[in-house]
């Protein structure tokens, strides 16, 4: 695939096709990994974590303080009831 580089600033751009962003979910403000051999630069989407709320539960440490009735204390900011 051709790119024509444009200059931006002090710097030369060029765009990333479509088909990549959405093939590695890649929005405004994704990182991407650099590498530069010899005169080639590959662009990698680095792989973003995938959380799941058991794995992270399990991580919490033990004997936390609970807060009985939680969900009837009152209002104290801008939440909604």
């Amino acid at each position: 695939m051709l790119q024509t580089l444009r200059k931006a600033g002090g710097s030369l751009v060029m765009t990333i096709p479509k088909a990549f962003t959405d093939q590695n979910g890649l929005t405004d403000g994704s990182q991407v990994e650099l590498r530069l051999e010899g005169n080639k630069l590959t662009v990698e989407a680095t792989a973003r974590p995938r959380y799941k709320l058991a794995d992270l539960m399990a991580e919490m440490p033990q004997g936390l303080p609970l807060v009985e009735d939680w969900d009837e204390m009152p209002l104290v900011g801008l939440e909604k009831g």
